[in-house]
């Protein structure tokens, strides 16, 4: 299946889909940013479908287990890869 870019609101933050899970490029955005992006783009989403989002604002890294906690989202994964944060976010209901 062929990559679809749709981009978003305005640079740096773009949103695009790759296998079935979109990939939200957060980089160069600063709290509350990085969340407020990933909530609007999972209104848009039915439940299980899955979300990647990769942010390098240090807060992230609390920010979005929190809000994934309290929105009843599932946070699959988090990683560090060299001072860029990656959140696999699984929408639930």
């Amino acid at each position: 299946m062929p990559s679809c870019h749709i981009f978003v609101d305005r640079p740096p933050c773009r949103a695009y889909v790759t296998d079935m899970t979109q990939d939200l490029d957060a980089i160069g955005l600063l709290c509350p940013l990085p969340v407020l992006k990933l909530r609007k783009r999972l209104q848009t989403l039915k439940a299980g479908d899955r979300i990647r989002l990769i942010a390098d604002d240090p807060a992230a890294i609390v920010d979005v287990p929190h809000f994934c906690n309290e929105s009843g989202h599932r946070l699959i994964e988090s990683t560090d890869l060299d001072g860029r944060l990656v959140f696999l976010v699984e929408k639930r209901s």
